[in-house]
């Protein structure tokens, strides 16, 4: 299959199109707003900064940063950070507790790919759920210091005497050298980063310097707004992205695709997260390297 960047817009622009006056049709016949149904109830969650150097890392509970599919249990429902209903099998949902959680389907590291597969699949299969880890590291709306919500955490762990439901194990560190420290230990082992957590802080929800991230390299989001196509051996495919920042700075990605995005890319409007090692004077990330399009299921 070749990669055709005027057939790839046209068809985009097709599906949208029919995507959007099926909604409207669908709409008028059950008499609703077409914003109230194109858009779902995504549950408020906290979102991580990035850690920066005048933190003070002794005030912060550190865990390791688990490269999984976020899932909001609100004591009925399981829920993508997206709001939709994550299809996992009757007795996974029967397993959980009243309590409401917030955390991580999660396989193994380095696992993401296999485990997106799993967790999309609109008829769950039972065989890959009994796989599945959800790694729990926040109670939503739970009174008290997050030192204390973590406590409970591995409380109602505890009482629920399922291997499958994990408490995110929460340390101290003394200072930042013990902090990178421990960063490459995991990384090593192949994990993403760590999680720093303010103890102190009653929940919130937002992006907040509650919740940082510490990785080897920086990540973000852009959207995808055009392909740049492919030369020598990756003539007839992709050959890069270009994206769009939130603060309207356009770029282009070159590296890091696998064969198989570089034949089906990530169709235009789609947001993909790229690492990158700082940015340029004018505002550009450095060395940006494709990681995956963003899926909030």
């Amino acid at each position: 299959m070749k990669f055709n960047l005027a057939g790839s817009m046209f068809n985009f622009s097709c599906v949208r199109f029919i995507s959007t006056t099926v909604l409207m049709l669908m709409c008028c016949l059950i008499n609703l707003p077409l914003s109230m149904a194109a858009t779902s109830s995504a549950p408020p969650i906290l979102l991580a900064n990035v850690l920066g150097p005048d933190i003070d890392v002794t005030q912060y509970l550190v865990s390791e940063k688990y490269d999984g599919v976020r899932a909001i249990w609100d004591g009925k429902v399981l829920k993508f950070r997206s709001g939709r209903t994550v299809n996992a099998p009757a007795w996974f949902i029967a397993k959980l507790p009243t309590h409401k959680l917030d955390g991580e389907l999660w396989l193994a590291r380095e696992k993401f790919e296999q485990l997106s597969g799993m967790v999309r699949k609109t008829e769950p299969v039972d065989d890959d759920w009994r796989q599945l880890h959800y790694m729990i590291f926040e109670l939503p709306d739970a009174v008290g210091t997050f030192a204390e919500r973590a406590v409970r955490i591995q409380q109602i762990v505890d009482a629920a005497q399922w291997p499958q439901l994990v408490a995110v194990t929460q340390s101290r560190v003394t200072d930042r050298a013990t902090l990178l420290h421990q960063l490459d230990e995991k990384v090593r082992g192949g994990a993403e980063g760590l999680m720093l957590h303010l103890a102190d802080a009653t929940y919130v929800t937002g992006r907040s310097d509650v919740l940082l991230k510490l990785k080897p390299l920086l990540d973000t989001e852009g959207t995808v707004i055009g392909y740049v196509p492919g030369k020598g051996k990756y003539s007839g495919k992709m050959g890069g992205l270009r994206v769009e920042t939130p603060d309207k700075k356009r770029f282009v990605i070159g590296t890091g695709f696998s064969d198989r995005v570089r034949k089906s890319p990530p169709a235009i409007g789609t947001l993909v997260t790229y690492t990158y090692r700082g940015l340029t004077n004018s505002g550009l990330p450095r060395f940006a390297s494709y990681l995956r399009a963003r899926e909030d299921f």
